[in-house]
């Protein structure tokens, strides 16, 4: 399984980016997917996750109401519309993937550096 993120770039506060992910490897209905971030120093942090369905789940509470999980099954893409973004959004974005509900993210993607400027 490889997952091919892309999207991440330079912005200012109060802008928008939308970020890309891939996986390919095996059939894109059977992945559940999310987009974790991480700071240099800190721990990684799960951002939002999306089941097979299209459920969706924001763990971070600093993303509520400004950042949008999808995906599109026709595409085979996962998106993170990131709407409104502060300068403590700056980080590297990773999407991962699982085949198992219950189970630990397998796949990683290669990170996407956002940086938001004040």
């Amino acid at each position: 399984v490889q997952l091919q993120a892309s999207g991440g770039g330079l912005v200012q506060a109060g802008g928008s980016l939308r970020l890309s992910c891939a996986p390919s490897g095996r059939t894109f209905n059977s992945f559940y997917m999310a987009w974790f971030r991480q700071v240099p120093g800190k721990e990684r942090e799960l951002v939002a996750r999306i089941g097979r369905s299209g459920s969706i789940t924001y763990d971070a509470d600093s993303v509520k109401d400004r950042f949008i999980i999808s995906r599109d099954n026709g595409k085979k893409l996962i998106y993170l519309q990131m709407n409104s973004l502060k300068p403590e959004d700056t980080a590297v974005y990773y999407c991962a993937a699982k085949t198992i509900m219950t189970g630990p993210y397998l796949w990683w993607g290669q990170g996407t550096q956002v940086t938001v400027s004040s």
